[in-house]
């Protein structure tokens, strides 16, 4: 596709991108809502209404209610169905392929549990980097570690803020998964505008 034609290294976030998060997400709201009057759905229709202001609707809807934060159960994620073979024909494409990704510590050893890491050269997550997303600082890590210039790069991922923005500023080629929440979000400036917009994993193989 055009824009992308000096791609070398293509960069992806972790959640509600590679992996399905959204029982992980029904898992926390059920907790959070135990003991109250409070529905699944109103829940759900608040999130979604943060979630339409780009802000973190799970987060805010929490605070919203004045609910609890409760344990995120890393157990009911799963990857995508379509994520390795994707992947896979990324690889065989001859694109290398790296995690930039605001993940707990493991998210290298959780990669290999889905048989994913095979295909990904540069694993780089906040928890063990000591810096998350949005923050320059993991994407230029994640450049140095992988010896790639900006402008040879792509971000991939589901957050306008996290993902788009900060990547876009450096010189990346971005794309938009929408995919989760991220269907609710919709960007507040040409900043936050991807240079290309997906609805799944399956569709990066139109683009690469």
């Amino acid at each position: 596709m055009k824009g992308f034609e000096n791609i070398q290294w293509l960069f992806f976030d972790v959640g509600s991108t590679l992996v399905d998060e959204s029982e992980a997400y029904a898992h926390r709201i059920r907790d959070a809502i135990e003991g109250t009057d409070i529905s699944f759905e109103q829940f759900t229709e608040k999130r979604i209404f943060f979630q339409k202001q780009n802000l973190k609707g799970d987060l805010e809807a929490i605070k919203f209610f004045g609910l609890k934060m409760t344990p995120w159960h890393k157990e009911d994620e799963f990857p995508y169905p379509d994520a390795a073979e994707v992947l896979e024909y990324l690889v065989n494409k001859g694109y290398k392929l790296g995690v930039i990704a605001n993940q707990s510590a493991g998210t290298a050893k959780r990669l290999e549990g889905w048989d994913l890491l095979k295909y990904i050269s540069v694993v780089l997550s906040s928890a063990e980097e000591g810096v998350a997303k949005p923050d320059p600082e993991i994407f230029l890590r994640a450049l140095d570690k992988a010896a790639c210039r900006p402008e040879n790069a792509v971000m991939i991922g589901d957050r306008l803020d996290n993902d788009i923005y900060p990547a876009k500023k450096l010189g990346m080629k971005t794309v938009w998964v929408k995919q989760g929440f991220s269907v609710y979000g919709h960007p507040q400036s040409s900043e936050y505008e991807a240079d290309c917009t997906v609805n799944n994993m399956s569709e990066l193989k139109v683009i690469f």
